[in-house]
């Protein structure tokens, strides 16, 4: 049997465009020879909904669609991802064929942890489901489904199916697609069954979808595998044995029996295997498509942002040009006395590396300006880290004020291991529309910057990646002044806020005692700032917003 696995990039809440997406997939898989082809998880709203869900009129409109998508379905076996109202509201694959909806599949397992929330919105199936294709038994089964070893997959597999598909939209995250693949070859393997898993790509706010679609035979060995991070239609033929529904597994539904009319001659198929990234590589990618969807979904023609001539405004600066191209990327520098010549070069020389636009707006006077408003209410106290933040939030002002004019997207420069411990200037440095790094720890931002010049024509200077870290906000200052090594501080915030080790745990681990107090304070304290940052991409196991939900007021420590 030759089948399709549709990996697109749709958008939430467009379901005119998604009918649209969906409907060009199937006309590809029927021109490419495919008996059946498999769409995403709730792929005609896009994933996720969230609160879409609990409207009326979106529902309604999510069901007209698939009626009128079914309808121009005839000579293949379509499985579609959408919100089914059933009396409930179900996360359900819709069977489409002979120019009708066929059936329906409602997923069993619902994921409520991480950044899912899928008992907020829907109820969940109690059964498993079979169709035969062209004399095939099939079953069907939606992305969490088969992340649980035994039913519906187990029960499908002793109803007679020879091939499992699952729908899926599974965020992407450092290390995961390894994983899922090995998960995916054990049930294959478990069951003796093949396994086609058909992935979702693509940006949505801040979560990214690898796509990484594949087809793992009965053996556990994977047959076939689409690109990672960009929309593809994976197809490969499957020898897949006749056999007959058994009824006596009542726990498994016949949706329907259907005959197909592939094309006649020769048609393309791709039996892709593609290469797997490494990590870096993959979260690299991850970003910049995360950027890219972000700004072009939500309709920015360019992105702006503050460049300082460190590690961190370099690394988002080369994401920008890399996901939207350096025409629509505009760089600011911005300096003031306690600038060094040595960051200011740098910037000027990697804006000229990458072609971006580098606007330069010295805050000098400003910053006098504000001294000066001040110094009767200040009067008799002296410079602290008032005089500094008021640096940080004039650059935030006059990035925004850009924004303002020319409706530019603002991209904030910070990463975890300063959001984390709270170093970072609300209204100032935080001030932004996108927050592309926020969920990558620094030594993970000196691995990318590396990999990025490696990658194609090295624009970061070897000066930024060897300078001590410094926020520049009063003279020789340095970030290792107020916080331990990176080395140190990242694994130490990995215990604590990924693993939600207390502090008797991570001493026991080998960190300092009092490093860890001073962490774990920081931490803790910097809760309410976090709350107050613009959404960013998710990268590794927890990341804050979606992922970690800590109080505000709350007097737990350790």
């Amino acid at each position: 049997m030759r089948i399709a696995l549709a990996q697109i990039n749709p958008v939430v809440g467009d379901i005119t465009g998604n009918e649209l997406l969906i409907k060009n997939s199937i006309a590809d898989a029927v021109a490419a020879g495919a008996a059946l082809v498999c769409l995403p998880e709730l792929a005609l709203t896009g994933y996720p909904p969230e609160d879409l869900l609990l409207k009326d009129h979106v529902l309604s409109d999510a069901a007209q669609a698939l009626e009128r998508i079914a309808a121009s379905v005839e000579g293949i076996v379509a499985i579609v991802g959408y919100p089914q109202r059933d009396g409930a509201v179900y996360n359900s694959a819709a069977v489409l064929a002979d120019g009708r909806v066929a059936g329906n599949y409602k997923k069993n397992h619902l994921p409520n942890y991480g950044v899912f929330d899928e008992h907020r919105y829907f109820e969940a199936g109690s059964k498993g489901a079979l169709i035969e294709v062209d004399g095939r038994l099939i079953g069907l089964s939606i992305c969490e489904d088969i992340w649980s070893e035994g039913p519906p997959e187990s029960d499908e597999a002793a109803a007679g199916a020879s091939l499992i598909v699952n729908l899926s939209a599974s965020p992407f995250q450092s290390g995961k697609g390894m994983a899922r693949e090995q998960m995916l070859a054990e049930r294959a393997t478990a069951n003796n069954v093949v396994v086609a898993f058909c992935a979702q790509v693509g940006g949505q706010d801040e979560l990214v979808f690898d796509g990484h679609s594949l087809v793992v035979d009965s053996s556990g060995a994977t047959i076939a595998r689409a690109p990672q991070f960009e929309q593809w239609l994976l197809t490969c033929e499957v020898t897949l044995p006749e056999s007959e529904f058994d009824a006596a597994v009542d726990s498994v539904e016949l949706l329907g029996r259907f005959t197909t009319n592939p094309p006649s001659g020769n048609t393309s198929l791709d039996h892709l295997v593609a290469r797997i990234e490494g990590d870096d590589e993959a979260v690299y990618a991850a970003l910049v498509l995360g950027t890219r969807d972000y700004a072009d979904k939500n309709g920015f023609e360019r992105a702006v942002l503050g460049l300082s001539g460190g590690v961190d405004s370099a690394l988002v600066a080369c994401i920008a040009c890399d996901a939207l191209g350096a025409e629509r990327v505009r760089c600011v520098t911005m300096p003031s006395q306690f600038s060094s010549e040595g960051t200011y070069s740098d910037a000027v020389q990697l804006a000229e590396l990458l072609g971006v636009e580098l606007l330069e707006l010295p805050i000098g006077n400003l910053m006098d300006g504000y001294d000066a408003l001040l110094a009767p209410t200040f009067d008799g106290r002296a410079a602290d880290l008032t005089e500094e933040n008021l640096q940080a939030r004039i650059r935030g002002n006059l990035l925004m004020a850009l924004s303002n004019k020319f409706g530019w997207l603002v991209l904030t420069t910070g990463n975890k291991s300063e959001m984390a411990v709270g170093y970072s200037t609300l209204y100032g440095d935080s001030a932004g529309g996108f927050a592309v790094i926020k969920d990558v720890p620094k030594t993970l931002v000196y691995r990318l910057c590396e990999l990025r010049n490696r990658l194609n024509d090295a624009p970061i200077p070897t000066s930024i990646l060897t300078r001590a870290p410094s926020a520049e906000l009063r003279p020789d200052q340095a970030d290792e002044d107020s916080l331990p090594p990176y080395s140190i501080l990242d694994p130490l915030l990995e215990g604590y806020v990924e693993r939600d080790l207390g502090a008797e745990q991570l001493i026991a681990e080998g960190f300092d005692p009092e490093i860890v107090a001073q962490v774990i304070g920081l931490v803790d304290r910097a809760e309410y700032k976090r709350r107050q940052q613009p959404p960013g991409i998710k990268v590794t196991g927890k990341a804050f917003g979606r992922d970690r939900r800590m109080p505000i007021t709350n007097r737990y420590k350790g």
